[in-house]
């Protein structure tokens, strides 16, 4: 018995020598601190008529001017566009608006874009016999009002029809992005009077090699920068994609290394000079540096399975050289930035944000001052933070 104790007793001593010689392994770096901007609530002025509820959709930066898109609802839930502006981002006035069909004089402007001081928008609300989007294009006239521009139903709507997601302008003009019977497709115009499609383009829609689909773009030195997904072949599951075009008419595919989960690009905008795409990479989201003609990743941060629906990057600007993400993974929205060797920090929001049907954030920066727009369903509310673009 006793050798047998001094037997065990000599293993045990020999297992804490070698555990002892063994490096250990290195914990985990910290998460970082979150971003924690002082944020302040500013008012916006109600336009005229009954308002129960503002809501708020989308920010954009133009000039010396910001501007905000939405709608106003009364006690019965009826809604009607509005839009607003701001010299400061704090002191806000109401846009005039002058719409001239039925599905105008309900809309919520979603979408906002300016060019040339001058600002454009669509606008979209439920509806019909098949509760189908009933989309239009806006734009701002010389005397400031913003119109809906009357345009035949199959232009945005009609058989073909799949969505119509987000509106940008350029040096070129304003795009919108969307999908079609036939794939990816976009609308083109010089000046948002009207719009034209342009749908069943080589190498932006569909074809052998998959089913495309796109979300957003930009405008960029060389023309535009729009982004997407490809489901390939026997597949369930998106892969990410780009294309490059100088006049919107003509695309060239700029593919992105995917995986086996589900993989796609959901916003894209221009940060420091370099064009950085935001997404779904399988658990969770992802950010990707164009280098070239070579997608590289550029970090990944949150989660995209909260449980309580799909996961979706809702906006993605540029604070300064930082990129600033607002996403939803289906139960909240969270707000991100990127910081120095691709990592990501979670930035404060001055609320909760709970996400689901009819709840929305978006933000719009210039690089010293951010103006945050939250929806929770209930109340449309609007943010102001100074931007530290040295906080990494």
């Amino acid at each position: 018995m006793r050798s047998r104790r001094g037997i065990l007793a000599a293993a045990a001593f020999l297992l804490a020598a070698v555990a002892a010689c063994t490096p250990a392994q290195a914990p985990a770096p910290p998460e970082p601190e979150p971003v924690r901007p002082q944020w302040r609530e500013v008012s916006l002025p109600h336009p005229p008529g009954e308002v129960a509820r503002v809501i708020v959709r989308d920010a954009v930066r133009c000039g010396d001017r910001w501007y905000l898109s939405g709608a106003v609802a009364d006690r019965r839930g009826d809604t009607r566009p509005a839009a607003w502006s701001s010299g400061d981002g704090v002191s806000w006035q109401v846009m005039a608006t002058d719409p001239h069909t039925f599905w105008g004089r309900v809309q919520v402007l979603y979408s906002v874009a300016c060019k040339d001081g001058r600002l454009a928008a669509l606008g979209a609300k439920s509806g019909g016999a098949h509760a189908y989007p009933r989309t239009s294009s806006w734009r701002q006239r010389p005397d400031g009002v913003l119109e809906d521009v009357i345009a035949g139903w199959e232009l945005f709507g009609g058989p073909r029809a799949v969505n119509v997601a987000r509106l940008v302008s350029g040096p070129g003009g304003y795009l919108i992005t969307g999908n079609r019977a036939a794939g990816a497709a976009v609308w083109l115009s010089p000046d948002a009077r009207e719009f034209r499609i342009v749908e069943g383009a080589p190498e932006l829609s569909s074809d052998d090699r998959g089913n495309t689909w796109n979300f957003d773009a930009t405008a960029t030195d060389g023309g535009w920068l729009m982004v997407g997904g490809l489901i390939a072949p026997g597949r369930i599951d998106r892969d990410p994609l780009a294309w490059r075009s100088a006049d919107g008419e003509r695309w060239t595919r700029v593919p992105a290394p995917g995986s086996a989960e589900y993989d796609e690009f959901q916003r894209v905008t221009v940060a420091g000079g370099s064009a950085y795409a935001v997404g779904l990479t399988g658990p969770v989201f992802g950010a990707w540096r164009l280098v070239g003609e070579r997608w590289e990743p550029a970090g990944t941060f949150g989660g995209t399975r909260g449980g309580g629906g799909a996961a979706q990057v809702r906006a993605a600007v540029a604070a300064g050289d930082r990129v600033l993400a607002a996403v939803s993974d289906g139960s909240r929205f969270t707000l991100w930035r990127s910081a120095s060797g691709d990592r990501w920090r979670q930035v404060e929001a001055p609320v909760p944000m709970p996400a689901g049907a009819d709840r929305a954030v978006s933000a719009v920066s210039d690089g010293r001052r951010v103006v945050l727009l939250t929806d929770d369903g209930a109340n449309g509310r609007v943010w102001v933070a100074e931007w530290d673009p040295g906080v990494d």
